[in-house]
């Protein structure tokens, strides 16, 4: 590890596209500015760990799990008018969530009822 001093408002560079600057010190507290190019991902350490292991447990995911969060179409005949919506209900080819369509029959279920 190379560790090197600097002082309020100096910099230290890595390679020519990344530079660090103490902007302030504060106590036990450093505070740091760093510029790098958009493609160079800078994150505080914890942030870096917690992005990691969320990456690994995606990886891990199984197709069958995948298959429970799957968006299904819905046909001209479940589509209906929905209020806000154009005459004729939404445009063709439009999808909406599963559990939403079946919140809506029941709702709709409800009301005929009442």
């Amino acid at each position: 590890m190379l560790v090197l001093s600097r002082q309020r408002d100096e910099t230290i560079m890595i390679g020519d596209d990344i530079e660090i600057t103490v902007v302030d010190i504060r106590g036990d507290k450093i505070r740091l500015g760093i510029e790098a190019p958009s493609a160079i991902a800078v994150h505080r350490k914890e942030v870096y760990e917690a992005i990691r292991r969320e990456n690994e447990q995606a990886a891990r995911v199984k197709v069958s799990e995948l298959d429970r969060l799957r968006i299904t179409p819905t046909s001209n005949s479940e589509r209906g008018t929905t209020r806000g919506s154009p005459p004729g209900g939404r445009k063709k080819g439009t999808v909406r969530y599963a559990s939403t369509l079946q919140a809506r029959v029941s709702r709709n279920r409800k009301t005929r009822t009442a």
